[in-house]
């Protein structure tokens, strides 16, 4: 069931349905996005490409040196922060700030995050949220 969030004057906005980075390659972030990383490719047409984050939709678009920016930072949660890091090496991505906790809840939960590039000006990050000493109690299990 998708929840909608409720604003002032009956306003409602569901989840988030789609993001946009510019790009300077085609070929090159389709490869990077659908091969490298695994997203499902959804559709390419003309300068657009779009694949499947899970449900919310990447739009890449194609612009000239002139008109490229970059975006906003895109945060892929992962159930394993290290073992997500350690395959992105392994496939040669750019990987430009290793994994690191950055913040501890109330509750214990801890925040993990890693950063890495897309090869075409963009930064990615890997998201883990975790309970502490689970990856401590993993090792000693031997999974």
């Amino acid at each position: 069931m998708v929840r909608c969030m409720a604003f002032s004057q009956g306003l409602r906005l569901g989840p988030l349905r789609q993001v946009s980075l510019h790009i300077r390659d085609l070929s090159r972030s389709e490869q990077f996005y659908g091969e490298t990383l695994g997203l499902p490719h959804v559709f390419t047409f003309g300068d657009l490409a779009f694949f499947d984050m899970g449900g919310t939709r990447l739009y890449l678009h194609r612009k000239d040196e002139g008109e490229w920016q970059p975006g906003s930072i895109l945060y892929f949660r992962v159930d394993n922060i290290q073992a997500a890091w350690d395959e992105l090496g392994r496939r040669g991505v750019e990987r430009t700030d290793e994994p690191h906790r950055i913040f501890v809840h109330e509750d214990g939960l801890e925040e993990w995050m890693a950063f890495f590039a897309d090869g075409e000006g963009n930064t990615l990050a890997l998201i883990e949220q975790r309970v502490p000493g689970a990856s401590e109690k993993m090792n000693l299990r031997g999974t």
